[in-house]
């Protein structure tokens, strides 16, 4: 069996709590479910609302660099600090929150491998304390990495080319049967449907039943079974982009894809488009 292209991305429970009371380790919890914190977490984490701490308080985007680094500082983030995040359903808001500080030139980062679902099944201790740490000042100084995130005007052009487009919502939503999850009614676009020729790899099948992402070999199976391959571009999208950052993140991360992208704007800004090819079934 073949190894990760990069394991050190991801840490085990086992090494979480281990080293979740090191200095040089800040763990972050980033949950769908933003009452899951106040409900019982990891001691020494700390809470990002994904909503409102990770998105500009107007206009739909995320946080500038100086937004990531006031969040980083009152974490108590150093120079030296390795980031550790972990939530809810597979991870797929804290794979959210990975791509963004990715995205924004942070680079010492990780993901508990099965988060808050793979805790809970071993029966790993829950606390309600918040835990306080001192602002460090801290300021991301690597550069940004513009070439992960796809935009909307780059999307349209690169519709019917060599570009292999990974749709990972449900199977209902690619279809067009559904315009987002059941619990998630107000996240919706104008149309159902899905990118024409996107393939559709709904974004948990790249994990097990305890929330960690599946083998090397089996996530190359997975992607190449559908024709996304290393050798292409590969731009994924979902609803809003924390789904496709679950995806980004094994083919980038796990896998070494060279050119993965995330659309963010995904289908509540594509499904929204005039004019923009749109495929049903």
């Amino acid at each position: 069996m073949s190894e990760y292209a990069n394991p050190d991305v991801l840490v085990s429970t086992d090494w979480l709590e281990e080293h979740a009371g090191d200095a040089n380790v800040r763990v972050i919890e980033v949950d769908e479910d933003t009452t899951a914190y106040g409900k019982g977490h990891v001691a020494g984490a700390l809470k990002w609302n994904w909503s409102t701490d990770l998105h500009t308080s107007v206009g739909r985007d995320f946080q500038d660099r100086a937004g990531f680094s006031r969040l980083l500082s009152e974490a108590g983030v150093g120079k030296d600090t390795t980031v550790v995040l972990y939530g809810g359903n597979n991870n797929w808001f804290a794979a959210y929150a990975y791509w963004l500080l990715k995205l924004r030139g942070y680079d010492n980062v990780k993901l508990v491998n099965g988060g808050r679902k793979k805790w809970e099944l071993e029966s790993r201790e829950l606390t309600q304390d918040v835990p306080t740490y001192a602002a460090t000042g801290f300021s991301i100084t690597g550069a940004e990495r513009p070439e992960i995130r796809a935009l909307r005007d780059e999307v349209i052009g690169k519709l019917g080319d060599s570009t292999g487009f990974v749709d990972v919502r449900s199977p209902e939503e690619y279809r067009g049967e559904k315009l987002a999850p059941d619990h998630l009614p107000q996240e919706q676009s104008q149309v159902p449907g899905h990118i024409a020729g996107a393939a559709n790899i709904p974004w948990v099948q790249a994990a097990n039943d305890d929330g960690t992402f599946k083998s090397a070999d089996e996530l190359r199976a997975l992607y190449e079974g559908a024709g996304i391959t290393a050798d292409r571009e590969v731009i994924a999208y979902c609803r809003i982009g924390e789904r496709s950052s679950h995806t980004w993140f094994a083919l980038q991360e796990l896998l070494g894809y060279g050119n993965v992208k995330n659309y963010d704007g995904s289908w509540t800004e594509y499904g929204s488009l005039v004019g923009a090819p749109v495929e049903m079934g």
